[in-house]
């Protein structure tokens, strides 16, 4: 993370109605930073497919993870994607 990005933001999926191939269910997702989405009340997310995608917001809770937690789903998601 370079030291003028903002920290990752992590929610978890609490609906996924309409997406259900998307978004799973109590899956934590990272949100990428979209704020003219914010003013629509939607979130940007990393979704199933691996690319980033808009999604209701009230379709998330946002999630304060512990720091090594944070790196090892950073971590995890860099060694997938690098698949």
């Amino acid at each position: 993370m370079r030291p003028t990005e903002p920290p990752p933001r992590f929610v978890v999926c609490v609906k996924n109605k309409d997406y259900p191939a998307s978004l799973e269910l109590r899956k934590l997702y990272q949100v990428v930073a979209d704020p003219a989405a914010a003013k629509h009340h939607q979130l940007r997310v990393i979704d199933e497919s691996g690319e980033d995608y808009l999604y209701p917001e009230e379709y998330f809770v946002p999630v304060q993870l512990p720091e090594a937690a944070e790196k090892a789903v950073l971590r995890a998601a860099n060694l997938a994607s690098s698949k």
